[in-house]
């Protein structure tokens, strides 16, 4: 084969290749607009959570507190 043939060749390659990877990168920008656009939405429809999963969530904290303490062997 000519040089000209396989340098011509080799350049349409990776110019496609190129092609493919920006629409690929696109696309998945778009998808996390999307996923963003999701997120916000339903953050906004839910609100603040109830104030009985706040205090849940203190209470799960404060037994995993204990439990770190029982595993570092500290005395509480």
């Amino acid at each position: 084969m000519d040089p000209v043939t396989i340098s011509v060749l080799s350049a349409s390659i990776i110019v496609g290749l190129a092609g493919a990877a920006l629409a690929g990168l696109r696309a998945w920008n778009g998808w996390l607009e999307l996923k963003k656009m999701e997120l916000t939405q339903s953050i906004g429809e839910r609100g603040l959570p109830p104030a009985g999963g706040r205090i849940e969530m203190a209470d799960l904290k404060e037994r995993v507190r204990k439990l770190e303490a029982i595993a570092a062997g500290i005395d509480l």
